[in-house]
């Protein structure tokens, strides 16, 4: 990281250089091989050597601004950064806070990035305003052969993905739903199956849910409708429920000019002998919507049999993980998640699902091709 000079000006810029994206499909991060088996991570590079895919790539630019608080007062800002995954690469990291008593990018216990910055209660307010910028270049996300071993041990990332969550918990209620949804079946593919499925049957999406929506697991099964966030932490949780690893990847969408309100939430399983394996029932469940089709049209089946084990390229990751403190830690309660810019103003959080009040925007910036 190098800063200018200048007092008035704090700016960063990481990985220079681009790289090749990571051709693997099913995986998980690849950070996270530290030591531990990773003979199925391993068989899930061999069986996911597939064919083409699609690439979406650009700068993603958040700006924020906190003129509009009142002198006097302490404004703190933390925004997600994206890194490097094996679906997606991310470069050019820069960012801009003149003013700020502090700017610098740090990690949470999740090894989640984020800009932190801080102006202090006697910053002139019109000076507080900043911008972070990236490039990413993120892969469509193609079904891998599934392939089944009862005896592969589980990695690390695998077995944190079983614990439940404020929201998602593993109680008696998700585990009583969980077993009659999957009451006969055998295997964990055929279990997490018949949870996807069961998902698009029976979910739907609402339009008059705030943001992403909370992902509160124990309500959903009674409402059963609700957001991206809502449906695949329905779909997390159920698979939890029956010891099938599973986890929320938060980000946003790489698919417009202004993608301020373009945030998504989506789902990966451990399937022992393949790795991570892509789900995303809520974009089914949103272009049913949005498309006016039926449940049991073709359109629908096409769209399930491509989330299942599948993700568009039009979607950068910004984090993952549920009950997240900050680094450094905010002073409300541990966020439900973080795919969102965060701010607090003398300690009182601003409202994130707000962005023309908070103040923030999102733009996404295409390569030429």
């Amino acid at each position: 990281m190098k800063k200018t000079k200048s007092p008035m000006r704090v700016a960063a810029i990481m990985g220079v250089s681009a790289l090749a994206i990571a051709a693997c499909v099913g995986c998980g991060k690849t950070a996270d091989k530290k030591g531990d088996d990773s003979s199925s991570s391993s068989k899930a590079t061999v069986a996911a050597k597939a064919e083409k895919v699609n690439t979406t790539s650009g700068t993603v630019t958040t700006t924020v601004d906190m003129s509009k608080y009142d002198a006097g007062k302490v404004v703190r800002v933390w925004l997600p950064v994206a890194q490097d995954y094996d679906y997606q690469k991310v470069t050019d990291v820069k960012f801009d806070a003149p003013g700020a008593k502090t700017a610098k990018i740090n990690k949470d216990s999740f090894g989640n990035k984020m800009l932190y910055i801080e102006w202090a209660a006697d910053a002139d307010p019109s000076t507080r305003k900043a911008d972070l910028s990236f490039h990413a270049t993120r892969e469509e996300v193609t079904r891998p052969k599934l392939k089944e071993d009862d005896g592969a041990k589980l990695p690390k990332d695998a077995k944190e993905a079983l614990k439940g969550s404020k929201l998602v918990p593993v109680n008696d209620q998700v585990k009583d739903a969980a077993n009659k949804i999957v009451k006969g079946k055998k295997t964990d593919l055929e279990k997490a199956r018949a949870i996807y499925d069961w998902i698009i049957a029976n979910m739907n999406r609402d339009e008059s849910v705030a943001g992403c929506g909370k992902g509160d697991v124990c309500a959903l099964l009674s409402t059963r409708g609700g957001k991206c966030t809502d449906i695949n932490s329905v779909f997390v949780g159920l698979c939890r429920a029956v010891g099938i690893p599973a986890r929320e990847q938060f980000g946003i969408r790489m698919n417009d000019a202004d993608i301020t309100k373009n945030q998504h939430c989506w789902a990966e399983f451990y399937l022992k002998g393949t790795g991570w394996v892509a789900a995303d029932p809520a974009d089914v469940l949103k272009a049913v919507l949005k498309n006016g089709w039926t449940k049991d049209q073709a359109e629908t089946k096409e769209k399930a049999e491509y989330y299942w084990g599948g993700y568009d390229s039009e979607r950068v990751q910004l984090s993952e993980g549920r009950d997240v403190t900050l680094n450094p830690a905010q002073s409300g309660p541990a966020l439900n998640y973080f795919g969102y810019p965060y701010a607090e103003v003398d300690g009182d959080a601003v409202d994130y699902y707000d962005p023309a009040n908070f103040t923030y925007s999102v733009a996404f910036q295409a390569d030429n091709k």
